[in-house]
């Protein structure tokens, strides 16, 4: 039976358990109660949890085979993630650094992860590794190309750059990095930025040094989370990470 017919059928037998019960009748107890959460369409409960499952749907389709396990663990990124869920304009952007192996990519997807399962009333979202997005983002032979992706990029509800600050740099990517966090930014749309560079190092190479004076100084005014991972490279121990 689909799904509008049972609750229909199960509004009407409890009309009629109510006219038996009036006339001195005793029902049995066998008649569905359609306040359920789990087959009543207009229950709140039901509806946060068709969200979700729509959201994680999402969530997969838009997730590397290798991290579809991915959860988080790390309370400053559950936090985080909750915060992004609840009030998304307010969540700014989430960092993790650290070295390679440590684990900052599961922390990235499994921060969406818990995004999609709380059931958002609306859930779009784009993840790609940097060296990806700036070839994505290059000038092409398509007219208008790139400056469709970017702007795909910039407008997206939840967006993760993965191993930010390995692509060669130069005028133009610090040109296109700006134009994105700018963007971002000033609309108060949560993005998640992992980098195996750290935010700020005076001994050796950071994130400033990769993106440039500009787009360091706007990053850190859109950076609400900083999460530095250490440890050792997990990949070694056949996890990857």
């Amino acid at each position: 039976m689909a799904e509008p017919e049972r609750v229909s059928s199960a509004r009407s037998m409890r009309t009629i358990e109510r006219i038996l019960v009036a006339r001195g009748i005793e029902v049995g107890d066998e008649i569905p109660d359609d306040d359920s959460g789990e087959e009543n369409p207009g229950d709140r409960t039901w509806h946060r949890r068709a969200r979700a499952e729509y959201a994680l749907k999402r969530w997969q389709a838009a997730t590397p085979p290798r991290f579809q396990e991915a959860k988080a663990t790390v309370p400053e990124v559950i936090s985080w993630a909750d915060k992004a869920l609840t009030d998304g304009a307010s969540a700014g952007a989430l960092l993790v650094t650290g070295p390679t192996g440590t684990g900052k990519t599961h922390e990235a997807y499994g921060a969406l992860r818990r995004i999609a399962a709380g059931g958002p009333e609306r859930y779009e979202l784009i993840t790609v590794n940097s060296a990806d997005m700036y070839g994505n983002l290059r000038p092409s032979q398509v007219m208008g190309a790139a400056e469709r992706e970017l702007r795909r990029l910039s407008r997206v509800q939840f967006l993760l750059v993965d191993d930010f600050g390995t692509a060669k740099t130069s005028e133009w990517t610090e040109e296109i990095t700006y134009r994105l966090i700018n963007y971002r930014y000033n609309h108060c749309l949560p993005t998640i930025i992992t980098s195996n560079l750290p935010a700020r190092d005076d001994q050796g190479p950071d994130l400033s040094d990769f993106v440039g004076a500009r787009v360091a100084s706007r990053l850190a005014e859109m950076v609400t989370t900083l999460v530095p991972m250490i440890g050792d490279d997990r990949r070694r121990g056949g996890r990857a990470a």
